[in-house]
């Protein structure tokens, strides 16, 4: 009935979003005598903000077709390594360009596509072999695919680790590429990483960089851990668990909605959502247009989100949130314990953002210390001054003070 309820609302304001932006259109023609009247252009602003909310939104493309190498033009192409039901491992290819770090980037599957980290891909390919997580819209995906857990998760990053290959064997033998992981992959990428050094694979990453990532929510715990935690796990099945309906590929599948996770974050921060849409409506007034574009790229990304399965949202709010088993010690994969011991010659850099209110101040850092067998040397731990969670990973201050912190570890330890 949830899932039901909101494609209602969602084909209703899809109408309704349709209409404004007609409305607006009208209201902006040269020809139209009520565009020259006082209150024309603010009518017209108003309903361009109200279509561009309501708006249905698919998943977004990279859309990142060149970077600069070395000072010259490069031309990039998506290509897809390796495709599995509920995700896909996908390599931007910098034509005529050869050799450097290779890098996979571990996006969340948290609601947003791996769209969401753009920014972080556009920003590493002037210096790596880019490959990203793709992960699918668990309601396109069909029941005769079956489950998709955390355990199955861990195995993908596995798997994509080895279809990425190890390198010639320099140096210390042959190891895997880089890994990077964003937030909340932090916790089966580094677990992925024990389970390869365990079994001494020559595809284990060089580098684990964790961002953000939720390590140990019992160190400064934000409003989102105390969600997770102050309620039972049977009220998480009960109450944002769905059934996928009858016009997707994915139908019958239980899923945590894509819609329940964005409306937690805007509800988070509504104060500043709703000042953002005011200033937005304000921009298109005085026909601030660069700004108001902005704006708008922002909130297509933010705003287009996808489900994960049941199992994996549960087994996530059960291992990472409530029982804590990665930093504990308890936490298994398939049966098998997962020793981060067994972490002897990664070099593991944990970064975290001052003002992060989703990962607090110390929960990825406590990877460092989890990791007893790990030297020293091979450890290191960022701080980002006056950095909020999502500026870890994108904007200005990634760019330029985060992305040089991740560049000089790789090439350290390459």
């Amino acid at each position: 009935m949830l899932y039901d309820a909101y494609e209602w609302q969602r084909s209703w304001l899809a109408s309704a979003s349709a209409m404004a932006t007609v409305g607006a259109n009208w209201l902006n023609n040269p020809s139209n005598p009520f565009a020259y009247l006082g209150g024309g252009p603010v009518m017209a602003s108003a309903l361009e903000v109200f279509a561009h909310a309501s708006a249905s939104r698919g998943k977004p493309a990279f859309a990142l077709d060149t970077t600069i190498v070395e000072g010259r033009t490069v031309t990039v192409t998506e290509e897809i390594v390796l495709q599995r039901p509920f995700g896909q491992l996908k390599r931007f290819r910098r034509e005529g360009v050869e050799g450097g770090p290779r890098l996979l980037i571990a996006a969340p599957m948290s609601g947003h596509f791996a769209t969401l980290l753009r920014g972080t891909v556009e920003r590493m390919l002037p210096f790596a072999d880019v490959y990203i997580t793709d992960w699918r819209d668990a309601k396109l995906v069909p029941l005769t695919d079956g489950q998709f857990d955390l355990d199955d998760y861990i195995d993908y990053l596995i798997a994509f680790l080895e279809a990425i290959g190890p390198d010639a064997g320099e140096g210390d033998g042959p190891r895997g590429a880089h890994m990077l992981a964003v937030c909340q992959p932090s916790v089966p990428c580094l677990a992925a990483t024990a389970l390869m050094s365990a079994d001494a694979n020559p595809c284990r990453p060089r580098t684990l960089t964790m961002m953000g990532g939720p390590i140990d929510t019992r160190e400064a715990p934000t409003a989102v851990n105390t969600l997770a935690t102050e309620r039972p796990f049977a009220w998480f099945e009960q109450n944002v668990i769905a059934t996928v309906p009858m016009l997707y590929p994915g139908a019958g599948r239980r899923v945590y909605p894509g819609f329940l996770q964005l409306g937690g974050f805007m509800t988070m921060n509504l104060g500043n959502h709703m000042m953002s849409h005011y200033e937005l409506f304000k921009h298109l007034v005085t026909g601030d247009g660069e700004s108001a574009d902005a704006t708008k790229r922002f909130y297509d990304e933010y705003r287009s989100v996808c489900d994960m399965t049941a199992e994996f949202y549960l087994q996530t709010i059960d291992t990472v949130f409530q029982t804590h088993a990665l930093p504990r010690g308890t936490m298994t994969h398939r049966g098998r314990p997962v020793d981060l011991g067994a972490i002897t010659d990664v070099g593991l850099l944990a970064i975290e953002g001052e003002r992060d209110d989703i990962s607090g101040l110390g929960q990825t850092r406590a990877a460092l210390t989890c990791a007893t067998s790990l030297p020293d040397e091979h450890k290191r731990y960022h701080m980002a001054e006056g950095v909020g969670h999502y500026g870890i990973f994108n904007g200005s201050k990634w760019r330029n003070r985060i992305a040089p912190v991740v560049e000089e570890w790789i090439t350290a330890h390459g």
